[in-house]
Formats: C-alpha cells, structure tokens, sequence
C-alpha cells in the first residue's frame, strides 16, 4: 500500500500569495533576530569560555582539546571548528569574534524558518508551511538562542535540513539527495552526537512505509555513505591522536549527572572516592533502582521529562530583557506548543495513521525525548526538538481544518432522506 501521497498544494492557495506572506513571516523572523543580537548585551556562558580557550588553543598550538592542554574528544568539533572559521575570517586578535558569531546564527535562525516552511508543506500543504514558519519567526526561544555562543542554534538548523532533505529523498528516491542527506545528519552529528541513533530509526520508519527492503536498504547503503563521508575524518583523527576508535565523543558527565534525582548531586547515595564517573553513574543506577526504585523511575520518567521540557531554554542570557512577547504569554505560548505536539501524536498513534508522513516528525520528537531520559535533563536540551514540535502542530491544525471542510462538503453533498424537503410528499399537500 502506498504511503499518504506529500500533499503538495491546497488547490485554492494562489502560490504568489503565499509566497509574499512567506516573505514577509521570513521579514519579520529575521528582523526579531537581526535586531535582537545588535540591540542588547549578552552574557558568556561558562561553556562558552571554555569553546573559546578550545579554539583559541587549536589556531595558535594546533591542539584540539575541551579543558585540556592534551588533545581529546570531549567534545565533537561541530561547533568548535564553525567558530574557529569565523575567528580565522575576522581576525579576532584584533577583532571580537562573538558579534559576528552571533549575526551568523541569526542568519542560520532565519534560514531555519524556510526549511520549517518547506517541511510543513511536504506534510500538509502550504498552509502548514506558512504557520510553521510563522510560529518559529516568533517563538521566543529561536530568536533569544541566536545570542548565545551554543550549539543550539547551528545544531537545530542542521537537523531540520536533514529531515527536510530525508523526506525529498524519499519522495525522489534519487541517489543525490540520499547522499545529501547523509551529510547533513554528519554535520548535525559533529555539532550534537545524540543524534545519530535517527539514522537507523528514520529507515526503518521508511520501511514501514514501503514495505520493499530492498528499496530501503539502497537508501540506508546511500546516506549512510553520505555519513560516513562526513564522520570519517573526525574517526580517523581520533583513531591516529588518541589511538581509540570514537565516532562521537569520550564526554561521560550528562550521562552521570542524570543519576541524580532532581540534581540533588550531594545526597551522598554513593562513594565517589577514587572512582570514575562511569564507575559512579553505575553504582548509582544499581543501588538507586533497587534501593529507592519509586524515586529513581519517577526521575527517569516524569522527572527528566519536566525538567527539559516544562520552560522554554532562555539562551545565554542578555541585558535588558528583549521580550518578543509578553512573559505570560511565552510561557503559555511554549506548553501549547509541546502539548499539541503531544496530543498530535497520540492521535496520530490512535488513528493508525503512521503511514503519513507526519509520522517522521512524530517519530524522532518520541526518540528524542526517550534519549533525553539517559541524560541529565537541562531547559536548553528541548531547543532542537521545537522545530519539530511546531511543524507537527501546524501539520495537524491544517489537516484537522481539511477534515471538517470535507465532513460540511459530506453534509451539504448528502442526497436528503425520508421526509425532506425534496421527498414529493408536499408536493400536492
């Protein structure tokens, strides 16, 4: 059976209408942006000073280290090598680096929107594009993040591009975009490692969808080629520098951090004394699921998930507040966004309808959030998924409007019954 057709364009919508109002949504996100990182000050992080220790060491000794002076894969070079470019391009012994990383990112922000457009369209028309767009040139968390010298930013960007690019393959089933696809889910690997375990679950999804193995696992050999490409150089650097074979990084500290229980790291469950964090992370979970079972299963259910999703990530910081909205309305305007994607899901689940291609946004929201759960859950680790959020529920919006357009057209096209005005019986009353 074939998969729900990528319905392309309502009938109705005229495509020069709707391309002046993606101009002037795309207008908007980028002046929020563009003006958001040149009209206030922001603050540096802590994990922003350590990127600039790390590359500032990398142009001037050639050694690539996160907190170290010996080199090591803490850290995947993703970000650290898109900053090293732009400190190269502008100098930064004599220029400051941050404001031109900063209006780069908003560039990439804005740029996000019109994958986001072209992403909703794939899954139900123009109009789902256009309210996906809208929603992130707005949503305050896309605009506040362009300021932080993160990887949030370059990060959602690059994941976005992937699936958009997955789907056009799919649909295509050309070699190219495969293969272009692959490279991107690289470049979004380089940037955040969590991310690629979607490799193997957006093919099986495909799969499911197809029903021709064959036909799946040509496009698995191709964009796990384009992957490859892109991963190979950082695996053959750590196999030479570090003798160790590592595809992502040697970081352990987000996985242990995450055993402690609403962050509470001083409640003493385990020794810590001459261990390692992976020795202590493993003891914690023993003794913690079969000591205090409740406490550790509500955490790595519930708990984690509040945690990372309960408030929108603020980004690095800035003076004075550049509100976007006003501050009830951002809170209500994240949780409405995340309970709608929720609720699309669990219809979509309800209704069977894993065959449409909604399902892949639904699908790695669902991965995602269940990786999370093996981390220690942070605000700022719900950024990356929003874009998906959003286009999920501009998707469901526009198809639930289209069901009840079709169910009044049913209505108002039914022959009328026994007794209704067209029946005769009045005819000679």
């Amino acid at each position: 059976m074939k998969v729900v057709a990528f319905e392309r364009d309502q009938k109705k919508s005229s495509p020069k209408i709707v391309l002046l109002l993606l101009l002037a949504v795309v207008g908007l996100g980028a002046f929020l942006r563009m003006d958001f990182v040149l009209s206030v000050s922001h603050k540096v992080s802590h994990d922003t000073v350590n990127y600039d220790i790390m590359v500032r060491q990398l142009l001037e000794k050639g050694i690539y280290a996160y907190k170290s002076g010996e080199s090591n894969a803490q850290v995947t070079p993703g970000y650290p090598l898109f900053m090293a470019a732009v400190y190269k391009a502008v100098d930064y012994r004599v220029h400051d680096p941050y404001p031109w990383i900063r209006c780069i990112q908003a560039l990439l922000s804005t740029a996000m929107l019109v994958l986001m457009y072209r992403l909703g369209s794939m899954l139900a028309g123009r109009w789902a594009g256009l309210l996906a767009a809208f929603l992130g040139a707005v949503y305050p968390a896309f605009i506040w993040t362009t300021g932080g010298i993160l990887t949030e930013t370059l990060a959602a960007f690059l994941l976005v591009l992937y699936v958009y690019v997955q789907l056009l393959a799919y649909r295509t089933q050309r070699k190219l975009p495969m293969l272009l696809a692959g490279a991107s889910l690289g470049l979004a690997v380089l940037t955040r490692p969590e991310f690629l375990p979607l490799f193997v679950l957006v093919h099986l999804l495909f799969l499911l969808w197809s029903r021709k193995w064959k036909q799946t696992l040509l496009q698995f050999v191709v964009c796990g080629a384009g992957l490859a490409l892109v991963l190979a150089p950082w695996v053959v650097r750590n196999a030479v520098a570090l003798h160790e074979l590592v595809v992502a990084s040697t970081q352990v500290n987000p996985f242990a951090a995450g055993t402690y229980p609403d962050k509470n790291y001083e409640d003493g469950l385990v020794d810590r004394h001459g261990k390692t964090q992976m020795e202590v992370a493993k003891e914690r979970l023993r003794i913690g699921f079969t000591e205090h079972a409740w406490t550790y299963v509500k955490w790595y259910t519930v708990g984690k998930l509040k945690y990372t999703y309960g408030r929108m990530f603020y980004g690095s910081g800035h003076t004075p507040l550049y509100p976007v909205m006003p501050a009830a309305m951002r809170y209500v305007y994240h949780l409405a966004i995340i309970w709608a994607g929720v609720l699309a899901g669990a219809a979509m689940v309800i209704g069977r309808s894993w065959r449409h291609p909604a399902a892949l946004p639904a699908l790695l929201l669902a991965a995602m959030s269940a990786l999370r759960l093996l981390f220690v859950p942070e605000y700022r680790y719900n950024f990356t998924a929003m874009p998906f959020f959003i286009v999920l529920d501009s998707a469901a919006a526009v198809m639930a409007v289209q069901a009840l357009r079709r169910r009044q057209d049913n209505r108002m096209n039914k022959p009328h019954g026994r007794g209704g005005i067209d029946d005769g019986k009045t005819a000679g009353a």
